[in-house]
């Protein structure tokens, strides 16, 4: 995505102290998203092969989802706090994750992100940094 020089100073303003947090709606805001994100998987056929590589319970999931999503946007570590060091690569390493199940994760967050009462550019911002995480967990091609 080429970003014109309005979202480039845009992009950066969000990137400044917990701009990102307070505008997605802190804690609040956060889990919003992560349960968002989790009903979807539950409910899109494109994400039904990365729903059956959760356990069966997803209020785990979706806690540590919405406690990385506070600390992801520049908020609280609930994460640290509840579940240690944040290790995506190691926490995902025994789960085949290739390119299809990362762009399914994509898909299904670009729908959650869409689904936020959000400022359409800030939208564009967080799916932009979903990147990140989507492509670190992968472990396969």
């Amino acid at each position: 995505m080429e970003l014109t020089d309005k979202q480039k100073e845009l992009f950066a303003s969000y990137r400044i102290g917990s701009t990102q947090y307070v505008l997605a709606g802190e804690k609040d805001g956060c889990f919003k998203l992560a349960n968002d994100f989790y009903d979807l998987m539950e409910q899109m056929e494109e994400t039904k092969h990365i729903l059956s590589l959760h356990p069966g319970d997803l209020e785990e999931s979706r806690d540590k989802l919405g406690c990385f999503l506070c600390f992801y946007m520049n908020g609280p570590h609930l994460y640290q706090e509840k579940y240690g060091n944040i290790q995506l690569g190691a926490a995902h390493a025994h789960i085949p994750i290739g390119s299809k199940e990362r762009d399914a994760w994509l898909l299904c967050m670009a729908r959650a992100l869409q689904m936020q009462p959000w400022e359409e550019d800030f939208k564009d911002f967080m799916f932009m940094r979903f990147q990140t995480p989507a492509h670190r967990i992968q472990n396969q091609p």
